[in-house]
């Protein structure tokens, strides 16, 4: 049985969805069955409870699904697909230089990489901006943010795949997702992803 576990943070400027708070579990999002995914279930039943504080927007599934299909380019600027990184917990964050809410996620995002990344899990954080592509890397390097490997879709691909899956409307959103590909929570809104709430969740998402 595997278990592995990715958080997807699309961070936008829009933030146009308000999710109430507390922990909750729903069911597939417009999927039929769940695939391999079912033994993800009893990751997600101890990711639950800790749905709370600082993540308590995260919606947990109780029946896992795979995660939608996402293609963007890696640090190195070839193609990547989200299903090339299975193996690992992953926090995969959509953000934009045009979008506050995205840019206020993403020192807390640096931190978790900082503190948590490693074999069984890192932090994705794709870019989604369309014009001015060097001002993501200029951003980043003006504010500190040094842990974080650059990934880029300069036609924000990524977000209309998760708008098309999940009918997101606005930013930011997350989702989680396990080692073998399956998502196992999704957040609609900013979360501070260095807080001690986020991190029992992750610690529970990739089972240490």
């Amino acid at each position: 049985m595997r278990s592995r576990t990715i958080i997807l943070s699309a961070a936008g400027a829009l933030a146009l969805i308000a999710l109430g708070g507390g922990a909750a579990f729903y069911s597939g999002l417009g999927r039929a069955g769940n695939g391999s995914c079912s033994a993800a279930a009893t990751t997600a039943a101890r990711m639950a409870p800790l749905a709370k504080g600082e993540v308590a927007a995260v919606e947990v599934r109780a029946r896992p699904q795979p995660a939608p299909e996402l293609a963007f380019n890696g640090p190195d600027g070839q193609p990547l697909t989200l299903a090339a990184l299975k193996g690992k917990t992953l926090l995969v964050n959509l953000w934009a230089t045009w979008c506050a809410p995205c840019l206020k996620e993403m020192p807390a995002l640096d931190t978790l990489e900082k503190e948590m990344g490693g074999a069984d899990f890192a932090v994705v954080a794709i870019n989604i901006d369309t014009r001015n592509l060097d001002k993501p890397k200029t951003w980043l390097a003006e504010n500190k943010v040094t842990a974080l490997p650059f990934y880029g879709d300069p036609q924000a691909a990524t977000f209309q795949a998760l708008r098309k899956a999940h009918k997101v409307e606005g930013m930011p959103v997350s989702i989680i997702v396990d080692k073998t590909g399956c998502e196992l929570g999704i957040i609609q809104g900013p979360a501070d992803w260095a807080s001690a709430d986020s991190k029992a969740l992750m610690k529970a998402a990739i089972g240490r």
